[in-house]
C-alpha cells in the first residue's frame, strides 16, 4: 500500500447531493486521503472564486 496522500476536490451541486457528498467525504478520509470543495471557502466574490480555481487546479484528482 502507498503512503502518498491525494487531494481530491468533491465537485457537484450541494443541496440536492448532501448525502452522496458526504459519502464520499467519509470514503476519501477513511483511505486517508484530503477532501476539498467549494463549500470550505464559500464563492461570496471574486477572491474567493480566484482561491477555489487555485484548489481545484492543484488537486490530484476532482470527483
Amino acid at each position: 500500500m502507498s503512503d502518498k496522500k491525494y487531494s481530491v476536490f468533491i465537485s457537484s451541486t450541494f443541496e440536492d447531493l448532501k448525502e452522496e457528498r458526504e459519502a464520499v467525504l467519509r470514503a476519501i478520509l477513511q483511505h486517508g486521503h484530503f477532501p476539498l470543495g467549494m463549500e470550505l471557502w464559500g464563492a461570496a466574490n471574486d477572491q474567493q472564486w480566484e482561491i477555489i480555481k487555485r484548489q481545484i487546479d492543484v488537486a490530484d484528482y476532482l470527483s
